[in-house]
């Protein structure tokens, strides 16, 4: 039997990668809104908190590809809010 170990051992939250590639946080929410954990982004809960999405750091890659495919083409992120 294989048992599955999560290597991951740290996350970085939407607002420091927004501050470290120096984007707009609500626009990062935007583009993340179609990553899924398998992608690497998963949300954080404490004590009294909403939740705070954060990225491993393949979510972080994956989502630098999502931002340079959403520059490239703007009307992609349109399209994905139409859709929902």
């Amino acid at each position: 039997m294989t048992t599955h170990v999560n290597k991951v051992h740290h996350v970085t939250t939407i607002a420091r990668v927004a501050e470290q590639l120096g984007e707009d946080e609500d626009w990062l929410h935007d583009v993340a809104s179609e990553m899924e954990i398998e992608d690497g982004v998963i949300w954080v809960y404490g004590v009294g908190e909403d939740g705070v999405l954060a990225f491993t750091d393949f979510g972080i890659e994956s989502l630098i590809e999502l931002i340079k495919m959403y520059k490239e083409d703007p009307t992609l992120l349109k399209r994905y809010d139409q859709q929902q």
